[in-house]
């Protein structure tokens, strides 16, 4: 499923209430930029930043969907949603944008174990 040397970057946060969503974003890129493989799982809050329709935050804020858009360019492709979080949030895997891969909470652990580098935000 995933390559041992790729980094994960978990993401907890909603877009607009910290600085970490952008944060994991950033270090995912720069990660990314010098060829490392990263992943990405969102948990919690963080999957806001995956709603296809959001808005910008507080002024001065930007919009993480064109973030979000980005990641392909620099080989992020894998997305990963627990789905738990989704339901929790109220949300369908329709109103994610494209290329997110629903996994079940039980599927987490599974998954931390095969990242021999974990970043959490």
């Amino acid at each position: 499923m995933a390559a041992p040397e790729a980094l994960l970057v978990i993401i907890r946060h909603a877009p607009h209430s910290s600085n970490w969503l952008r944060e994991g974003l950033d270090a995912a890129l720069v990660a990314a930029a010098f060829g490392q493989p990263v992943h990405l799982l969102f948990m919690g809050q963080g999957i806001m930043a995956l709603v296809k329709e959001q808005g910008s935050g507080a002024p001065g804020q930007k919009a993480t969907l064109p973030t979000i858009d980005m990641l392909e360019m620099y080989d992020i492709d894998q997305l990963w949603v627990a789905k738990e979080s989704l339901q929790s949030m109220h949300l369908s895997a329709d109103s994610l944008v494209a290329g997110v891969t629903l996994i079940a909470a039980q599927q987490v652990p599974g998954l931390l174990q095969q990242h021999a580098n974990i970043l959490n935000f």
